[in-house]
């Protein structure tokens, strides 16, 4: 160990610190921390989806009425007439075309060279005035008939456009009738005795009924061996059929044991609408063979014909509507012949 005096530090001027500005913070907006952004959640899968449902299957209803169509035989010519089936045309619903049907049926009738009358039955005239017969300028109709003693029917009677179709005549005169029948004796058989004196001369008399189950009507029933239900394809008709078939029945029991139903017509049909198909169908399956093949079509030469005062079957014999009738007139004819 060297013994003496200590080294001396060095001895001097310390080191200046640096002297000047001192260096600015930097001026504005402090810099933002970093943001750190929570993971994305996961998309969920969406649960399998359920299979499409399969669309209803649309109701495809065949055309009964076009099932039904045979082809129908022309009527065989007869070389006498008379005496003559009487035939109502009753349905206690309106707008059915009950006129237009006894017209035109009368008018088939005619063509195929039987003798017709038509009776109007109706306050309203429309049977008279769809054959031009200004039945509200008349001083004497059917009402005169069964209401005067001695009054003649041939008298009454007038000739139409349709060569062998006829026209006995009818005008609101014959709404007071069905009050003033009540006090007679036989008020039932009123209008049987007022055609009594003409079957003789016709091969058919068709009956226009009014729109009612009234007293008019008992005596259409009371005069018939057959009755015609024309019948427009809704289902609100088909209640007033049942209604009308029991009327029928208490005719045959208590007054006329020859009445029958001779057919039910399907009226304004129209076979594009499932609903007109449906009640055919259902129609048909309740009366079965009563029911005629024949169906008339809604058609806009109807109410045409009504203001020429003509039949379809002359003012426009290749309508659709005129076939409608002419087969009708034939099917009636074939049935007839069958019941012999």
């Amino acid at each position: 160990m060297t013994i003496g005096t200590p080294e001396p530090e060095p001895i001097g001027t310390p080191e200046p610190e640096p002297i000047g500005t001192p260096e600015p913070e930097p001026i504005g907006t402090p810099p933002l921390p970093p943001i750190s952004l929570p993971e994305p959640a996961p998309t969920p899968t969406p649960p399998p989806s359920a299979p499409a449902a399969e669309p209803k299957p649309t109701r495809r209803i065949a055309d009964p009425a076009r099932e039904r169509r045979v082809d129908l035989p022309e009527p065989a010519p007869i070389d006498r007439h008379g005496p003559a089936r009487v035939i109502a045309l009753c349905n206690q619903k309106g707008g059915v075309g009950k006129t237009t049907t006894t017209i035109n049926l009368g008018a088939g009738l005619a063509l195929f060279g039987r003798r017709v009358l038509l009776v109007d039955f109706d306050p309203q005239g429309a049977l008279s005035v769809g054959l031009a017969v200004p039945a509200h300028e008349l001083e004497r109709t059917i009402y005169n008939l069964l209401m005067e003693r001695g009054a003649e029917t041939r008298d009454l009677i007038h000739r139409t456009s349709v060569p062998g179709l006829d026209l006995l005549p009818s005008n609101i005169d014959l709404s007071a009738a069905e009050v003033q029948l009540v006090g007679e004796v036989a008020r039932e058989q009123a209008l049987a005795r007022v055609l009594r004196g003409v079957v003789a001369d016709y091969d058919y008399v068709l009956i226009d009924c009014q729109p009612s189950l009234g007293l008019l009507t008992v005596n259409a029933l009371t005069a018939a061996q057959g009755v015609i239900i024309p019948l427009e394809c809704e289902f609100f008709s088909l209640r007033g059929v049942a209604l009308l078939r029991d009327t029928i029945e208490k005719v045959r029991d208590r007054l006329n044991p020859d009445l029958e139903i001779q057919g039910i017509l399907a009226t304004m049909y129209d076979p594009r609408t499932v609903h007109n198909r449906e009640v055919f169908a259902r129609v048909v399956e309740a009366f079965d063979d009563v029911v005629f093949q024949t169906v008339i079509a809604r058609t806009v030469r109807f109410p045409e014909t009504t203001v020429v005062g003509e039949p379809i079957l002359t003012w426009a014999p290749g309508s659709p509507g005129a076939v409608a009738y002419r087969d009708l007139a034939k099917e009636l004819l074939a049935r007839d012949a069958a019941r012999g």
